[in-house]
């Protein structure tokens, strides 16, 4: 396997001169472009340019299901990279991947370099820890919803830019104005599965599936057809019917008319901020994600999305001792302080919160301190510690296809849902009996 950064050898030995050790080559696939294409190369340049022993190739393999399956194939095919990029849906996905992957916390112990896993953020880590607490991906770019708002939108519809709107309630009142104003949107949303079904389960403190949301166990069915869950589908469903809630796609599509004005209110994740704070020419506000208030509970806590970083199996030993001098530097509190900063992504650590607390950075950009205390501001219960289903790349694929029947009315809420749930019931069966 290439593994070698070798430019030059061959010039040193022609003039008779012993060439340097070559850096050895570490390969990270991701799937980042854009603007946070861009912070992930300045990371890599950064690792780099302070040691001189290893060099991390990053390259981009397409969006979050593209890289992940890129990954796989590479992996039967001998070429895997040394570290993937895969997105938290992913996460049961990896684990049942048995001799593809190193933990790493095998990775860290080898190395013999520091590594505290007490140091990470409990609402982060755990994500990808087993039952006993050990790492098995690097929490790299985590995140969780929040409501991001176009005050001169509010200002334009009479409404007090300040108004509350921390429940549904209130951001109904909210549309009701702006469509009675003539605004073409009012509310849109990314990601309308991870940000209005799994995150409000865990807000409502309800099951979006059995056995803990899986971390118990394989043998887990869907329980997002419940009251809460029905409710908030069936009044989004409403509001888009009254050209309330307007739907843009079911990645982050709905990002592009927020950050130029168009939509006046967006719930979305606390990493589109690095796009909305490059591109908005308005003024703009970061608020909590609202929730119902009649519900007993709420809110609870929002879990998180975003990606961790896996290591692969099949590698030379320096190969790994480079993979965990990388993610130590990655999690500097320096460098997750500055990727918290310029992204919106969570800290994954609490020595970057309180650097980034003490610099004070939250008092000059009010808002961007809500995903953190947001998550982690109640203890996560069975309900709202996160989500561990096999084949939830594809679930979520039906899940969407599902809600696109609600907002073009051609299904109610509760249809949609049982029609979901019964449907990934369908693969979670199947993942069930490909890892007993």
């Amino acid at each position: 396997m290439k593994k070698f950064v070798a430019a030059g050898v061959v010039a040193a030995l022609m003039a008779g001169v012993a060439p340097a050790t070559a850096a050895t080559q570490i390969d990270f696939w991701h799937a980042f472009t854009g603007r946070l294409g861009e912070l992930l190369d300045e990371q890599v340049s950064k690792f780099n340019e302070s040691q001189d022993e290893y060099t991390v190739v990053a390259t981009n393999k397409g969006n979050y299901s593209e890289t992940l399956n890129a990954g796989i194939a590479a992996f039967r095919a001998g070429e895997q990279p040394d570290i993937l990029q895969v997105f938290e849906v992913g996460t049961a996905t990896m684990m049942g991947a048995k001799g593809a992957i190193k933990p790493v916390y095998e990775v860290m112990a080898e190395s013999g370099l520091p590594f505290d896993q007490s140091a990470y953020l409990a609402a982060v880590a755990g994500y990808y820890t087993t039952t006993d607490g050990q790492m098995l991906s690097l929490p790299y770019n985590s995140s969780t919803p929040v409501l991001y708002v176009n005050r001169d939108a509010l200002e334009a519809a009479g409404l007090d830019p300040d108004m509350d709107l921390s429940t549904w309630d209130k951001v109904g009142t909210a549309l009701d104005a702006l469509k009675e104003s003539g605004h073409k949107c009012p509310l849109t949303t990314a990601w309308q599965s991870w940000v209005h079904l799994e995150n409000l389960s865990a807000y409502h403190n309800v099951p979006f599936a059995t056995k803990e949301n899986g971390f118990a166990g394989v043998d887990t069915e869907l329980s997002l057809n419940g009251d809460v869950q029905v409710k908030h589908i069936d009044t989004l469903g409403q509001w888009a019917k009254d050209g309330k809630f307007i739907y843009s796609g079911r990645r982050n599509e709905g990002g592009a008319p927020f950050r130029a004005g168009e939509c006046a209110l967006f719930t979305e994740s606390s990493a589109g901020y690095a796009g909305v704070k490059n591109e908005a020419t308005f003024d703009f506000d970061i608020r909590p994600l609202p929730y119902w208030s009649g519900v007993e509970g709420a809110p609870q806590n929002t879990i998180i999305g975003g990606a961790s970083l896996w290591v692969m199996q099949g590698q030379t030993e320096e190969e790994y001792k480079g993979v965990a001098a990388f993610f130590n530097f990655l999690s500097s509190s320096e460098i997750q302080a500055k990727w918290h900063q310029d992204t919106g992504y969570l800290p994954i650590t609490m020595a970057a919160y309180e650097e980034t607390k003490a610099s004070g950075y939250y008092d000059e950009n009010p808002g961007t301190d809500i995903a953190i205390i947001q998550m982690t501001g109640k203890a996560p219960t069975a309900n709202s510690k996160g989500l561990r289903l096999g084949s939830f790349d594809q679930i979520r694929g039906i899940i969407d296809e599902e809600l696109e029947g609600v907002w073009n009315g051609s299904k109610s809420a509760q249809e949609a849902l049982d029609s979901a749930a019964e449907r990934g019931n369908e693969l979670l069966r199947r993942f069930e009996q490909a890892n007993r």
